[in-house]
């Protein structure tokens, strides 16, 4: 699951981090030394995968959805936690590809498919999978990848974004020169890397992994029950068009496997006796599992540790803000039992809301929920009415949606995510004074939260007048010194101050959305003609020119490799 990768790349990144200052690029490719650490410092590896990040999220292929990210990196900080390295920074993202598959970069960035999401049976399984990748990452795996096979270097990373979206974009008859161009080279060079690497890279991520699962208090056998069902694709007739991309490049045996199950099978006898506690299975009912008997009380905040855990890594702000709206999934004295059907419940929520949001066609989703829920038995759960709700939302029917959200935020009128959906479908619906009436009430218990806010801002930003846009840029602006990788959040601000008549401040968020989405020149230039501006201050100008000077060595280092403004974001395979 580990993407090709470029080092010269690293040397590229050294400026991409918003926010660092700038320096002169070293364009030459990195000594390689000896060591792993001789590549590159953890701040250019953490540079590289902002890049990838910027250019995925350039072709639309990140899901950039608050209440989704905050989960899946909520998730990901409780398993980092109990990591080898608890104290590297990390960055989870959703991919928006349907694919089954997940992958990490150096630096602490790890991506996973919606598909892969979508096919999970239970949170458990998706932690196995992040859990995996995360020991990809502390134990070093792609640097080391990167200094064994330095000689295939100068096309990697190219290859492998634009394999990623030429993969995205394909359907299975496609003939399109560039798409299996991109594809064939990738390909060629991810294999080469991983010959030589995948079985004891592969073999430490699993013990590492599920060492880290079980810390966690996840199911130390996910990783194998999830692995196992994703090798029935292959059984005997199976098309090789369904093979999960999961498989392609994380190859799975049954001697893995049955190692895998080992494994958890020591760690639970290492933790002590084991008792029976229930679990809600992917049907909503609850069924028994095997776990520790140590009874687990649990923290207030979600994305903490669990009692005697290695201590917990330094959280982004913008999570540290919006765990509040997590609580739910892990509340104070609950039991072990308690706890899992809380997080397993929320995680049933977060699943659907990534079926929704990254169907292609909101109208056969709509029916996917609507012929379910009359013919299937079990499916009329919270989740899928929640998942309902949105698809309808989405399909462009919010008077149908809103008094099925009004019904699920009634009957939980402490769940945030229901209260957010619910809020949502009133704007949309046209209630837009009855959703006002209920962001503000929220706020009151879940102060700057940024799901929260987010949705709260764009409902005032519909009226169109100044005091409107006064509040939504109050609200907005303590989000900015949250987060600053959130480009929804700027162009949100960027709206609101547009309608306040603050066009200095919309111009500069306008700039940061522009970078964040993979277009580094294009929000230099943005830059730049806010300077010939007569009216800045002092402090508005020294804002921007401080922002233009670490932007500057971004852009040069674009031109110095002939990437022109209009194929920013649209990697090809381009000679170095």
């Amino acid at each position: 699951m580990r993407p090709a990768l470029l080092p010269a790349a690293f040397a590229f990144a050294c400026a991409l981090l918003a926010g660092s200052p700038a320096r002169a690029i070293d364009t030459k490719l990195p000594d390689m030394g000896s060591s792993a650490g001789a590549i590159a410092s953890p701040e250019e590896q953490r540079q590289y995968g902002f890049y990838v990040l910027h250019e995925l999220r350039n072709q639309g292929m990140v899901l950039d959805d608050a209440l989704l990210t905050d989960y899946i990196n909520t998730l990901g900080y409780r398993l980092v936690s109990y990591s080898p390295q608890p104290d590297q920074p990390f960055t989870f993202f959703v991919v928006n590809d349907p694919s089954i598959n997940a992958f990490a970069l150096p630096g602490g960035f790890v991506a996973v498919n919606a598909g892969l999401i979508t096919t999970t049976a239970s949170e458990d399984e998706l932690a196995a999978v992040l859990a995996h990748e995360i020991s990809h990452v502390t134990q070093q795996h792609l640097v080391r990848a990167v200094e064994a096979e330095q000689k295939y270097a100068p096309l990697m990373i190219l290859a492998m974004v634009g394999a990623i979206v030429a993969s995205s974009r394909s359907g299975p008859g496609s003939t399109s020169n560039a798409d299996v161009g991109a594809m064939a080279t990738a390909t060629g060079l991810m294999q080469q890397m991983q010959i030589n690497f995948t079985r004891a890279d592969e073999e430490e991520a699993d013990r590492v992994g599920i060492e880290t699962l079980a810390k966690a208090n996840f199911d130390p056998d996910a990783m194998a029950g999830f692995f196992q069902r994703m090798q029935q694709a292959l059984r005997p007739g199976f098309d090789e068009n369904d093979v999960p991309a999961l498989l392609m490049d994380h190859p799975v045996t049954l001697k893995r496997i049955s190692e895998a199950k080992a494994r958890a099978q020591t760690l639970k006898q290492q933790m002590n006796a084991t008792v029976d506690v229930g679990e809600v299975g992917a049907d909503g009912k609850e069924h028994k599992i095997a776990s520790s008997s140590e009874h687990v009380s649990v923290p207030t905040n979600p994305a903490a540790p669990l009692p005697n855990a290695a201590p917990a890594p330094t959280l982004p702000p913008f999570l540290r803000n919006s765990v509040a709206a997590l609580n739910e999934l892990l509340q104070p004295g609950a039991d072990r039992s308690q706890q899992r059907k809380r997080s397993e419940a929320y995680y049933e929520l977060m699943r659907e809301r990534v079926r929704v949001l990254a169907s292609t066609q909101p109208s056969r989703t709509v029916n996917y929920y609507a012929d379910n829920l009359k013919n299937t038995a079990g499916f009329d759960t919270l989740y899928n009415r929640y998942g309902q709700v949105l698809a309808l939302v989405r399909a462009g029917d919010a008077k149908a949606a809103a008094p099925l959200a009004e019904k699920l935020a009634e009957q939980h009128p402490d769940h945030l995510v229901l209260q957010i959906a619910a809020g949502h479908a009133e704007v949309m619906s046209g209630a837009r004074d009855a959703a006002l009436k209920r962001f503000n009430a929220l706020e009151k218990d879940y102060p700057d939260n940024r799901a929260l806010v987010l949705t709260h801002a764009q409902a005032l930003l519909q009226a169109n007048d100044l005091a409107s846009a006064k509040l939504a840029q109050k609200i907005l602006r303590p989000q900015l010194s949250n987060d600053d990788e959130d480009p929804d959040l700027q162009t949100t601000f960027a709206r609101a101050c547009e309608l306040a008549g603050d066009h200095v401040r919309a111009g500069e968020a306008h700039a940061e959305a522009a970078y964040l989405n993979g277009r580094a020149e294009d929000a230099l230039n943005q830059l730049k003609d806010l300077t010939k501006r007569s009216d800045l201050d002092y402090y508005q100008r020294a804002r921007i020119e401080a922002r233009i000077a670490q932007m500057t060595p971004v852009v040069l280092e674009l031109r110095r490799r002939k990437i022109s403004p209009q194929d920013q974001g649209k990697l090809a395979l381009q000679p170095n």
